[in-house]
């Protein structure tokens, strides 16, 4: 976004600190663009291929999830993202005030370690559109040097993008949700004209449950990005609409998450192999001609970057929050290093992509609904946040509350954890109650929020909490 010191080079140099307001020259529809590119990935092609694979659905049942989803998900983006304006700080830094400046890094630090397999699986689907290019183009059989050099091609270009800053991703994501648009376009058009819709059509549907599961798994995508909502609305003026803030951000994630599970929906009819396929990538050049499908997955290539870029970008301040004492953009370096190797091993050692993959995104939803609920329900009691407070990690902070904890928000964070955790079950983990309706409709990230929210509203609050620390609130303006 557009400011005028700390971000206006090719380097962002700010951290943590709050952004003045002489600095929040940024625009809403700034944000469009920016959850464009947040889900320009093709596994969203390949969990479409899930909901008919695996989910036994049909297609206006998949229509239905693919239109919820992205609804949900990113509807508590945007509205957790309101922090940021109100702040000016990244989403870490604001939980500081929810949870205490030691209470924030238990939180902090889970959600940490949750990036790094996010960063991860993105890492390596990016690898895999690397070595299908070269495949298709050079007839390049993959071996396990070539999947260490593209996955190390991948995680550096990724580092580089991301430790840049706010402007290098708002000017990637912009050029890159053009190019994705319009080539997407091409892939609708050739499926249209050459996908036999009767098969499509005549099949039956599946049950109720499967698609509420469906809406979970997809859902459970842009739950990962909260906590980051707020990290790309801190250049924005306190009188930026929150109306609009939210409607960008539910319009770009949807525009592109819509079509991306149709199309996985609509080609698994006819390849539904593809669905549990160790490699996510390399069927679309069994299904589409080369000409399609070569710059289809470079642009393809180039939104899984951007992805894994703004994730890291979340990241390096995550990182700062838990007192790692570097500059944002070298904090990003933590996490380029623990996706590279973690990316080897889901590469050459992991036998199942998509087992990984859908058993990563549940247990992440619920890790990252237990700070949603608790932070969202602080967000409506406090209008503002004290920037000198937040960077303030002495006793003498208005947000060290009792040894540097704000127990309640502790309390219903790990009860609401645990809670979520016993309705869950992925490959390798089943909670007691994963057999309940609400662990088979896949609904155990929800229970995390209702459970940490409610816990929150009702004990008391935290001595200090948002009282004479956070001054009186600005009016904000509430129109598109």
């Amino acid at each position: 976004m557009s400011h005028d010191s700390d971000a206006e080079g090719a380097i962002e140099t700010r951290g943590l600190e709050p952004v003045p307001d002489a600095e929040r020259t940024g625009h809403v529809r700034e944000l469009f663009p920016t959850w464009v590119a947040a889900n320009i990935s093709v596994l969203l092609l390949t969990m479409g291929a899930g909901l008919i694979v695996f989910n036994g659905l049909n297609f206006w049942q998949v229509l239905l999830v693919a239109i919820a989803a992205p609804v949900l998900s990113y509807g508590i983006v945007g509205l957790i993202s309101i922090a940021g304006k109100r702040g000016g700080s990244p989403g870490m830094a604001l939980s500081r005030a929810v949870f205490g400046q030691r209470g924030n890094l238990f939180p902090g630090s889970l959600i940490w370690v949750a990036r790094w397999g996010w960063e991860t699986i993105n890492a390596v689907t990016g690898a895999y559109a690397v070595l299908t290019v070269l495949d298709l183009l050079f007839g390049v059989e993959p071996s396990t040097p070539l999947i260490v050099v593209t996955l190390l091609l991948f995680v550096a270009c990724t580092f580089l993008v991301s430790g840049l800053g706010i402007n290098a991703l708002r000017v990637c994501s912009t050029w890159s949700t053009y190019l994705f648009g319009a080539f997407s376009v091409l892939v609708l058009v050739y499926l249209v004209a050459n996908t036999d819709w009767s098969a499509v059509f005549d099949k039956p549907a599946g049950s109720t449950a499967m698609m509420v599961a469906g809406i979970g798994t997809i859902a459970a995508g842009g739950i990962s990005w909260v906590p980051s909502g707020p990290d790309f609305t801190r250049y924005l003026p306190r009188t930026a609409s929150s109306k609009a803030m939210v409607g960008s951000t539910i319009g770009g994630a949807g525009i592109v998450v819509l079509p991306m599970v149709l199309m996985g929906a609509v080609m698994a009819v006819g390849t539904p192999g593809l669905a549990s396929a160790q490699d996510p990538v390399s069927f679309i050049g069994e299904l589409l001609p080369t000409w399609i499908s070569v710059p289809y997955l470079v642009i393809a290539l180039i939104g899984m970057l951007l992805i894994n870029s703004m994730s890291m970008y979340s990241a390096g301040f995550t990182a700062q929050t838990l007192g790692i004492k570097v500059p944002r953009a070298w904090a990003v370096s933590v996490n380029a290093v623990i996706s590279l190797i973690f990316g080897f091993l889901l590469m050459v050692v992991a036998t199942s992509f998509i087992g990984s993959f859908i058993s990563f995104l549940t247990l992440l939803a619920v890790a990252f609904s237990a700070w949603i609920g608790v932070f969202g329900v602080d967000m409506l009691r406090r209008p503002r946040y004290d920037g000198q407070a937040l960077m303030d990690t002495t006793r003498t902070s208005a947000y060290w509350y009792r040894g540097g904890f704000a127990w309640p928000a502790m309390a219903a964070w790990a009860v609401a954890l645990v809670v979520g955790l016993l309705f869950t079950k992925v490959d390798w983990f089943a909670g007691p109650l994963a057999s309940s309706w609400i662990g088979k409709n896949g609904l155990g990230w929800a229970v995390t929020i209702v459970v940490a929210a409610a816990l929150y509203a009702v004990l008391p609050r935290a001595a200090g909490s948002g009282s004479s620390a956070d001054p009186e609130p600005e009016r904000e303006t509430v129109s598109i």
